[in-house]
């Protein structure tokens, strides 16, 4: 699905230990890594200085990430000075990447209201979509199942969809990345519709609604088989933070692909604040597409 892949570490969120299974993300249908640690400058002077200690011991520590390389597969290191909302983008746009590979802290997600300021900065300032891991499940991993899991990044996506222009839009791009790569590792998903419990409504409307449901979730179902994916679909009734964390939850998925109509609007990808809810509530990836 993707190929060229940034993966962004702080060093407290897990996500260095991906440095030593490149063999494993090539599985995953990568073919070019960069895994990046932003060292900030010193400010005990008036002028900014380089931590060079910082930066060698950051090096030092993603360097295991070269040394198993399989053969047409690139990996790079990359340790520059600054911060990572200044030092992202420019290596996503200097590298011409095509996912970004992120953590979130729960301290940050809460008090910022989503998942972290750096997080919630580069889904404003790049347009390539973000793979969000919580830094928590990343670290309980054993060997063996990181291992499987970064083969399986983007295996079988749960897509939420209730057929708003962000929902279609979501659709499309996945569409145009599935498309694009006819040895894609992305297989399966799972279009969900979640009906709303709202109000007291005649029972035939609620069963009206969810005839409408099932009609409009089976012509998605056909665009997407025609580039090559496995698809089932689900209508459910309820709230729909609740059943989509439920379905992740009871459902073999990589990762729930959410999307938005406008990267400096975040939340508006089905209703205010959904794409916020699933973030707090769910410790599964979240795979992130925002159109411009």
């Amino acid at each position: 699905m993707f190929k060229r892949c940034l993966i962004c570490t702080d060093f407290t969120d897990g996500l260095d230990r991906f440095a030593s299974y490149v063999p494993s993300l090539s599985a995953s249908g990568l073919n070019y890594i960069v895994f990046l640690h932003s060292v900030p400058y010193r400010e005990e002077s008036e002028l900014p200085q380089v931590n060079e200690e910082q930066v060698a011991a950051a090096k030092q520590r993603l360097a295991v990430a070269t040394e198993n390389v399989p053969a047409g597969v690139e990996v790079k290191v990359e340790v520059p000075n600054g911060r990572p909302s200044d030092t992202i983008p420019r290596i996503v746009n200097q590298e011409t990447i095509d996912v970004v590979i992120t953590g979130t802290p729960i301290r940050s997600f809460l008090q910022e209201k989503m998942f972290g300021s750096t997080s919630m900065g580069l889904a404003s300032a790049i347009s390539a979509p973000l793979m969000i891991f919580r830094p928590n499940h990343i670290s309980v991993y054993t060997r063996e199942e990181l291992d499987l899991r970064c083969q399986h990044l983007w295996r079988s996506l749960l897509i939420p969809y209730n057929d708003t222009e962000a929902a279609k839009q979501l659709v499309e791009q996945i569409k145009h990345w599935r498309g694009n790569d006819n040895q894609s590792n992305l297989q399966d998903c799972i279009l969900l519709w979640v009906i709303s419990e709202g109000g007291r409504r005649p029972q035939q409307t609620k069963e009206k609604r969810q005839n409408e449901a099932e009609q409009r979730l089976n012509e998605v179902k056909q665009e997407l088989e025609r580039v090559g994916l496995n698809v089932e679909t689900q209508v459910r009734v309820g709230n729909p933070t609740v059943e989509i964390v439920h379905a992740v939850m009871t459902q073999d998925v990589s990762a729930i692909a959410v999307g938005a109509n406008d990267r400096s609007n975040l939340l508006q990808w089905t209703v205010p604040s959904l794409a916020n809810e699933i973030l707090r509530s769910s410790w599964y990836p979240v795979l992130f597409f925002s159109q411009a």
